[in-house]
């Protein structure tokens, strides 16, 4: 069996789940298309609860989705092809959506790299997010707009991305600095009580 064809199989095993069970497909079509302002309003809580290490992880994963985004980018131009709702018969389409490269998923991508880098700082409540993560790229096969490989190349680009920057960002010095100057700022706007100096030194 050739990669191609298993990655059509498993695609239809997926997405012909909602045909079978037609109550999972609101659930897949939230979470394709609105876990995303879900995941950013929890970036906005992590920011906003304005401790030190919330918003060095919230950094860590900017910068980790710009670098993913960038790999994801050159993956495409290396490898192409159209969704499977483009491509294939019969497939169940649960959303609108251009028919474009679909090589590799950038809902996965954003997700896992997020999502990654909450659960390498935050173990917790990381584990939440990395199953939040592997249901949106469940559902973006679902509703037929993703083949698996698309979704399992966009969560490996996230998670090489996310373990580069964890080990990056808190090396790096002028990111500290912006950061403290960030917070004077908004500390005059939003002020509370003052925090140690020198808090950034060890994270």
């Amino acid at each position: 069996m050739s990669i191609s064809q298993l990655n059509i199989d498993v695609f239809r095993s997926i997405n012909d789940v909602g045909k079978t069970y037609h109550s999972l497909e609101p659930i897949a079509v939230f979470m394709a298309e609105y876990m995303l302002y879900v995941l950013i309003l929890g970036m906005l809580v992590y920011w906003f609860t304005r401790t030190d290490r919330n918003r060095m992880m919230m950094i860590q994963g900017v910068f980790a989705v710009v670098l993913a985004e960038i790999f994801g980018k050159i993956a495409g131009k290396l490898y192409s092809h159209y969704q499977p709702f483009a491509e294939l018969p019969n497939v169940n389409k649960l959303v609108e959506h251009e028919i474009d490269n679909a090589f590799p998923s950038d809902h996965s991508i954003i997700f896992f790299t997020i999502c990654i880098t909450i659960w390498l700082v935050r173990k917790r409540e990381g584990w939440i997010w990395l199953a939040a993560a592997f249901a949106v790229g469940i559902s973006r096969i679902m509703v037929g707009v993703h083949y698996p490989g698309d979704v399992f190349t966009g969560a490996l680009l996230g998670l090489i991305s996310a373990l580069i920057m964890h080990w990056l960002v808190p090396r790096l010095a002028f990111i500290k600095k912006l950061l403290v100057q960030y917070e004077k700022i908004e500390q005059k706007v939003l002020p509370l009580k003052p925090k140690s100096e020198g808090k950034y030194k060890n994270f």
